[in-house]
């Protein structure tokens, strides 16, 4: 059977491919100009925007998980926000018409989303059926703004007619695993150069997924013939971000974390490249349609997801060496 995996030459298209799916399925990625490095799949041209020969692998395929949009490690300008927008919205809508067109329509669809459509909040966490989604009048404008490109993210898939194709919205947590430069990678070096404090406060709550629960939690998705509409894909209890970085450090065996204010973060978006809502907003968020469905979590605390990730974050550090 094959899964075509538009925008999957990223780390978490890459980790699918590497994982054990690759013993039952075959994988088509879609790239306009990425690689990839796994026998297991074949990479086809697309333009991410337009129908072309590339719709011909949506034909008899078992799943399309789309992974397609720009970075989103960016500052939040009118401009990049239209990118991040365009990216996502409109590879979205041309896999709904290779769907639509196909003799033999895939029979399941998973488009990526993201936790950030929820509202900013610290009172209880934001689950699939009750969670409240956009932004009030305190927080600012760009936060707003990108509740609205993931609305309009999620409605460009149910607004596609694929009648036979069971449509899921999987909201994405922050995926922990060991890329360079991934989130886990930058916190730990962080906590080792004393840099690892709270920021602004810490009471920002994050709702994080293990590399490998990520995977399973795929797998579960396409073998779960119930499962449709928005599923999101963390683990069970969010943790504030300063207990995050307070058990991170003591794995690390970093003494002190430097805080951050506010207002450090904001200007220090400006020399990395990255928003600060990416950091500053509280996404507590529980994953309620895996829980009811029973999923089997490998990892549903920080302390044992950072215990495994550091153990392996060493060791391949070692392996370099």
């Amino acid at each position: 059977m094959k899964i075509v995996i538009p925008g999957g030459t990223g780390f978490l298209g890459q980790s699918l491919i590497a994982s054990s799916l690759s013993e039952k399925y075959e994988f088509v990625v879609l790239s306009r100009n990425g690689t990839t490095s796994h026998q297991q799949a074949r990479l086809v041209p697309w333009d991410a925007c337009t129908l072309g020969e590339w719709a011909r692998e949506i034909d008899d395929a078992h799943a399309v998980i789309n992974m397609t949009g720009r970075n989103i490690k960016c500052i939040y300008t009118d401009k990049n926000l239209k990118t991040l927008k365009d990216s996502r919205v409109n590879s979205t809508k041309v896999i709904g018409q290779a769907i639509k067109q196909a003799q033999n329509p895939p029979p399941i669809w998973i488009q990526m989303s993201a936790l950030g459509v929820y509202k900013h909040r610290f009172d209880k966490p934001n689950d699939e059926k009750e969670g409240l989604i956009g932004e009030d009048t305190q927080t600012p404008t760009t936060w707003k703004k990108i509740v609205g490109l993931v609305q309009d993210w999620e409605e460009a898939l149910y607004e596609a007619q694929t009648d036979h194709t069971r449509k899921i919205v999987a909201r994405c947590g922050v995926v922990m695993g060991l890329n360079p430069g991934g989130v886990f990678d930058i916190f730990t070096k962080l906590c080792r150069w004393g840099l690892g404090g709270s920021i602004a406060g810490g009471q920002q709550m994050v709702s994080w997924l293990h590399i490998s629960d990520f995977i399973n939690s795929i797998k579960f998705l396409l073998e779960n013939n119930q499962i449709q509409g928005p599923v999101n894909l963390c683990a069970p209890k969010a943790i504030s971000q300063a207990e995050m970085m307070k058990i991170l450090r003591q794995l690390v065996g970093a003494k002190f974390g430097l805080p951050a204010p506010k207002w450090a973060i904001e200007l220090s978006s400006y020399i990395t490249g990255i928003d600060s809502e990416l950091i500053l907003k509280s996404r507590y968020v529980t994953p309620q349609v895996l829980i009811d469905n029973h999923f089997p979590f490998q990892y549903p605390k920080w302390l044992e997801t950072a215990r495994d990730l550091y153990s392996k974050w060493e060791q391949s550090k070692k392996n370099i060496k």
